[in-house]
């Protein structure tokens, strides 16, 4: 995290430096979401057989780890997490793949799963760790698909604009593994997920695709959804889309009968964390929702707009006061830019507070990488654009551009804590002096 030419006080509130403030907020939500703290509350009863841990996500190793800590009997175990995200586990073998486009460690990492839920009794106890991410990280293209064809799935899903909820919908029907499939191979033995949620509204059959969640959703749905947002999938991947092999298992199958899901930790907890730590401070918060979706840029320009109405009127909200939001913004590629969804909102935000004294703020994936670069999002006030401007760039052609990377870099701006160890998707926190 670089420093910025503007880092004012929250005067007569509290003598402190607002980037501070903000990467406080920050690392408060993630805290609020810590392994450590959450796993404990939520072990199963130990089982009169085996226990094999399994997962996969982005935070999946330091559940793992958490897990392995406090479990006081045998166990062993695999999960998959992203390359660097790793952590020292003693007992549960911790594998690296690619995120956000599979690669075939992932692939790999998948049939070594399911291979370890094979074979298991009725006084077995599957442990599945869960968290955002595990989608892109366990590939297993069903029969007569490749690799290469989910890639290809996976790309269009993230060119495409669609919420994180309708493009696990098609990724859980091109899948061998994902839609609860993994839990049916478990079968008879009893799966107890632990879900770290990243998906606004926090249903856990969505979380990572649902490898050990089914839902209701059909091969119906995710045809609907590749239409309406103008997909071109690969014609193996529509021919399967359109056979009865696509069918995923239904919530209401015997093999999940025994089974128990928790979501341990969610936006909804972090977003309480962060106002309270706010308070702390001696600053109001509120909460708008943990469920915002939406084009990053257009969310933004909202955001925007109800920052200016309270530096400028005081409404909806009296200032001083920080506004904090939640959930998963996507968007549409536009250009090939460098940049994530945090980055892109951040920048229209900016666009939107060009000029307007008294408003600071950062946007971050609470996993610590936004998109493709290292950094989690960026901070912005109502000077980013003009010292923008200053260093050579137009903020509005850098946006249209996707290039909302390359535009806080600029200017140092980028907010960059490094890999967090959880998964709760975005945090939007808007400061108004």
């Amino acid at each position: 995290m670089r420093g910025s030419p503007d880092t004012g006080k929250l005067h007569g509130v509290v003598s402190i430096d607002t980037r501070q403030f903000l990467t406080a907020i920050f690392r408060a939500a993630v805290a609020a979401a810590d392994p450590e703290l959450t796993i404990r509350r939520h072990l199963p009863p130990k089982p009169k057989g085996r226990t094999i841990v399994i997962g996969a996500g982005k935070g999946a190793a330091q559940m793992a780890a958490a897990f392995d800590k406090a479990w006081d009997a045998p166990l062993e175990g695999l999960v998959v997490t992203r390359y660097g995200y790793g952590a020292v586990c003693d007992r549960i073998e911790i594998v690296e793949a690619a995120h956000p486009v599979p690669d075939q460690a992932g692939l790999e990492a998948g049939r070594r799963l399911l291979e370890k839920v094979s074979g298991l009794s009725e006084d077995d106890l599957v442990v599945a760790l869960i968290a955002g991410g595990g989608s892109a990280l366990l590939p297993a293209p069903p029969g007569g698909l490749t690799l290469a064809d989910e890639i290809a799935v996976n790309e269009a899903l993230l060119a495409s604009g669609a919420p994180i909820a309708a493009m696990n919908t098609v990724r859980k029907h091109v899948s061998r593994i994902k839609g609860g499939r993994l839990a049916a191979a478990a079968f008879p033995a009893r799966v107890v997920s632990l879900v770290v949620s990243d998906i606004p509204g926090d249903n856990p059959a969505l979380v990572a695709s649902g490898p050990t969640v089914p839902d209701e959703t059909s091969r119906a749905d995710a045809l609907r959804i590749v239409e309406t947002y103008g997909m071109a999938l690969p014609q193996a991947v529509m021919a399967h889309l359109n056979s009865p092999a696509a069918d995923a298992p239904r919530p209401d199958d015997a093999r999940f009968q025994r089974n128990e899901v928790r979501v341990i930790a969610s936006a909804a907890v972090s977003l309480e964390a962060a106002a309270a730590e706010a308070h702390r401070e001696g600053v109001d918060a509120v909460i708008l929702s943990d469920s915002i979706e939406g084009e990053a840029r257009d969310v933004g320009s909202v955001h925007a707009a109800i920052a200016r109405e309270v530096a400028m009127r005081d409404r909806p909200f009296r200032k001083p006061v920080l506004i904090l939001s939640g959930g998963e913004t996507t968007v549409t590629l536009r250009a090939k830019g460098k940049g994530g969804r945090n980055s892109e909102f951040l920048l229209s935000f900016a666009i939107g507070i060009d000029g307007v004294p008294g408003i600071d703020a950062l946007a971050a994936d609470t996993d610590g990488i936004d998109g493709s670069e290292d950094n989690a999002g960026a901070f912005a006030n109502g000077t980013t654009v003009a010292r923008m401007r200053a260093a050579g760039l137009d903020a509005k052609t850098l946006l249209a551009g996707n290039n909302a990377w390359t535009a806080f870099n600029s200017v140092s701006d980028l907010f960059v804590p490094g890999p967090t160890g959880t998964n709760v998707n975005d945090l939007r926190a808007i400061l108004v002096r």
